[in-house]
């Protein structure tokens, strides 16, 4: 496979100067999420992460000599694609990719792999978390989470405030939380005791109980008279 051509991100796809592309060879690669057709002709949705819509591959069947390859070629695989970027007479996109060279990254056994083209509920969803991300409503999710801290960030940026990273981890029950979830490295099948019964946190990781903290309160107090 050709390894000249610079790979272009599907997102490229999708700006206004995209049309600069068109009729010259790209690279793309990524994550396959449908293929359909027939034997004469193959229909790619391919989609890399960065941006929710997928490029769409066509590949005239006749072209590659490995059948092999395009049976692997399955939802949920991983490939390279050279080919040539035209304009698309088919609805659903501006642009395709003629391929002219395919390389497998990764199978996906079809009989396995969970994300096939059929609706998935938000309880199946959890049985799989490793693969979430690749769904269109966690990636929406996911990329509406991005903008909103980006912007709140920025907000406060602009306005010459300071971002704090306040201890995770204290010795403190600040505010009188009273319930608090403690971190320790203890076996707890076998804690170590003092004499009086009590808890040997000498022996622990910090030296002495410790605990996630419920405030960041008064480290940024500190912060806001120093900075």
């Amino acid at each position: 496979m050709k390894n000249s051509i610079k790979r272009t991100r599907v997102s490229d796809f999708f700006k206004k100067d995209c049309k600069d592309l068109i009729n010259s060879s790209v690279n793309v690669k990524g994550w396959v999420r449908t293929r359909r057709g027939n034997k004469n002709i193959a229909f790619i949705a391919l989609n890399d992460g960065s941006i929710i819509h997928n490029i769409q591959v066509v590949v005239d069947v006749a072209s590659f000599n490995n059948d092999d390859l395009l049976k692997k070629i399955t939802t949920g695989a991983c490939i390279s694609v050279n080919g040539k970027l035209v304009e698309s007479d088919g609805k659903g996109q501006d642009y395709e990719i003629l391929a002219e060279e395919i390389e497998l990254y990764g199978e996906a056994d079809p009989d396995k792999y969970p994300l096939q083209k059929k609706g998935h509920s938000l309880e199946f969803l959890r049985e799989i978390a490793h693969l979430r991300p690749r769904t269109n409503t966690f990636g929406a999710i996911l990329r509406i989470r991005h903008a909103l801290s980006f912007a709140i960030h920025k907000y406060f940026n602009d306005n010459n405030f300071y971002y704090l990273h306040t201890p995770i981890i204290t010795g403190s029950d600040c505010e009188g939380a009273g319930a608090m979830f403690r971190v320790t490295t203890l076996d707890l099948k076998n804690i170590p005791k003092k004499d009086d019964g009590s808890i040997d946190f000498s022996k622990d990781f910090f030296g002495k109980e410790t605990n996630l903290t419920v405030s960041g309160q008064l480290e940024g107090e500190l912060g806001a008279l120093a900075l």
